[in-house]
C-alpha cells in the first residue's frame, strides 16, 4: 500500500483529500504545519506528498526546496493562488505538478495515481538495468542504474522528473519533441496538467548542464516547434 503525506493547514481540505485517497486504498498521514510535514517527511518514508503552498510555520516552496535536497519521490504543489510565477516558482524548486483549488477531489486522486505509476515503473526500470549502463556525450555521463549525471565529472543533482527528461532526449538525440509529446512521455498524462511544466523542467536542466544557457551545447530550442539534444 502507497503511502501519502498531506501537509495542508485547511482542516476541512485536508480531511476530504485523506477520504478520498483512502477511498482508493492509500495510506494517508496528514500534517498542518509546514514544518512539522517537513520533520514527518524527513523522518517516515513516503511515496508521494500533497504539498499545500500557503501554510503556517514554514510555506510549501521552502518545504518544498528541503525535501528536495535529499527525496526524489513525487510532489503535488497544491495552491489557492493561481498566478503562473507561483506556478512556474514551485516546479522550479522541483516540484512534480500543481493544482489550483478548487480541484475535484477525484481529480487530486487521478494525480496520485499517474504520478506513483510513473514514479514506480521508471525507478524498477532502473533497478534491473546492468551497471554499465549510461549515456556519456560531450563530458556529460548519466548513470541510469543509479540515476545520477555527471558533467565533466562533477555530479550534480536531480529531481525525479529532470533525471527522466534529460535521459529521454539523451537517449533520442536529434530528433524534436513538441512539448505535448514531452509532457506525454515522461509525465505520463495526456488529460491532465500543463505543458509549461516541461518549459520550467528543461529550464532547470539547462542550469545543472549547460555552461551557456543562451548558447546550449546539449538540449536546443527548435522555435515555434519544441526541443532536441544535439550531438
Amino acid at each position: 500500500m502507497s503511502k501519502i503525506l498531506i501537509i495542508e493547514d485547511e482542516t476541512d481540505i485536508a480531511d476530504l483529500e485523506k477520504d478520498y485517497l483512502e477511498l482508493s486504498d492509500f495510506d494517508v498521514v496528514v500534517c498542518n504545519t509546514g514544518l512539522s510535514g517537513l520533520q514527518r517527511a524527513r523522518s517516515e518514508s513516503f511515496d508521494l506528498i500533497v504539498l499545500d503552498l500557503m501554510l503556517p510555520e514554514m510555506d510549501g516552496f521552502e518545504v518544498c526546496r528541503q525535501i528536495r535536497q535529499d527525496q526524489n519521490i513525487p510532489i503535488i504543489m497544491v495552491s489557492a493562488k493561481k498566478d503562473d510565477i507561483d506556478k512556474i516558482h514551485g516546479l522550479g524548486l522541483g516540484a512534480d505538478d500543481y493544482m489550483t483549488k478548487p480541484f475535484s477531489p477525484s481529480e487530486l486522486v487521478a494525480r496520485v495515481k499517474a504520478h506513483l505509476s510513473r514514479y514506480e515503473r521508471l525507478v524498477g526500470a532502473g533497478i534491473a538495468k546492468s551497471s554499465n549502463d549510461t549515456v556519456e556525450i560531450r563530458g556529460l555521463r548519466i548513470d541510469k542504474t543509479a540515476r545520477r549525471v555527471f558533467i565533466e565529472g562533477e555530479e550534480r543533482i536531480f529531481t525525479t522528473k529532470e533525471f527522466d527528461l534529460l535521459t529521454f532526449l539523451a537517449e533520442n538525440p536529434n530528433h524534436v519533441y513538441t512539448k505535448e509529446e514531452l509532457f506525454r512521455e515522461i509525465w505520463d498524462m495526456e488529460s491532465i496538467g500543463d505543458i509549461a511544466t516541461v518549459t520550467v523542467h528543461i529550464k532547470k536542466i539547462r542550469e545543472k548542464i549547460e555552461k551557456d544557457n543562451s548558447k546550449p551545447d546539449y538540449i536546443e530550442t527548435i522555435w515555434g516547434v519544441g526541443y532536441r539534444f544535439k550531438v
